[in-house]
């Protein structure tokens, strides 16, 4: 009988560099899309998934997600005081049962695929979600790890999600060698890290969810490294090609690269269109300046 996913690991290690200064002082994870951060985006979408037990893989410097999980005592006792019902609502959707947030860390930056082994002894025996906070795949009404949690019930195995990418931008993903497809999920025949320009045996590439068997952590604890000299996860998950069902998933949503400043500010000013109560101010101040 297949095992239902209930456990998820977010690698929150990384330096965010490409957002200095402002990471130097916060993780790139808590940068807000109007007023929530992008870890709390990542958190709702696998709880509606289904998902029971959060594990964050942090590292040196990262203290900030711990605390923003945590009850803020003073401020809760301030608020109630002060009768703010709306704030404290607000609050209670950071808060988690007690032991539905793990922490391990994560003493090198080593590669993605390094950072999600260091969850093997919380993750054990069982599958699991990978989540990439800075990838903010918007669909509130049908949240993409969902959507991928349906499929693969149908066909078991992994199931990597992934979107259509221009030619010129696939030396940036890893990209799927496509199989047969059945509507959102085609079958997985291989896959490439960052492959050359030119190269690319497809434009679908991972955008940053994936659902794992357990069997992965045996080869990532072999250590290889692959592009980039990093043990990337994606060059394990291609050695379980074969040995079990291996499918990507289409989308359906919406994207937005918030590990790049472009793809940040374009997240802000989407969501807050969405929002009944900034949603006019932006939109008339759009149609003023642009």
């Amino acid at each position: 009988m297949m095992k239902p996913v209930k456990k998820a690991v977010f690698p929150v290690g990384g330096m965010g560099t490409r957002f200095l200064p402002a990471t130097k002082a916060v993780p790139k994870e808590m940068l807000p899309v109007v007023d929530r951060p992008l870890l709390q985006y990542a958190v709702d979408e696998a709880l509606a998934a289904g998902i029971e037990q959060m594990i964050f893989v942090t590292a040196r410097g990262k203290g900030a997600l711990e605390d923003y999980f945590d009850i803020a005592g003073e401020l809760v006792a301030t608020l109630k005081e002060r009768g703010k019902q709306a704030e404290l609502a607000v609050l209670d959707e950071t808060q988690l049962a007690p032991g539905q947030i793990a922490y391990v860390r994560q003493q090198e930056p080593a590669g993605l695929g390094h950072a999600v082994w260091c969850a093997r002894h919380i993750t054990g025996d069982e599958p699991f979600a990978v989540l990439l906070p800075d990838e903010l795949l918007w669909n509130p009404g049908d949240p993409c790890l969902a959507q991928m949690v349906r499929a693969r019930n149908e066909v078991g195995g992994t199931v990597i999600a992934v979107m259509e990418v221009p030619e010129e931008e696939t030396h940036r993903y890893g990209i799927v060698d496509p199989g047969a497809t059945k509507g959102a999920l085609t079958e997985v025949r291989g896959f490439v890290e960052k492959p050359k320009a030119g190269t690319a045996p497809s434009r679908l590439a991972a955008v940053g969810r994936y659902l794992i068997e357990p069997e992965c952590m045996a080869i990532l604890a072999e250590g290889k490294r692959g592009a980039g000299g990093e043990i990337q996860l994606t060059d394990a998950l291609a050695q379980l090609i074969g040995r079990q069902p291996f499918h990507a998933f289409t989308y359906a949503g919406a994207r937005f690269d918030c590990g790049d400043k472009a793809g940040h500010v374009t997240a802000n000013i989407a969501l807050s269109l969405e929002r009944a109560d900034i949603g006019p101010a932006v939109r008339a101040w759009l149609k003023a300046n642009i």
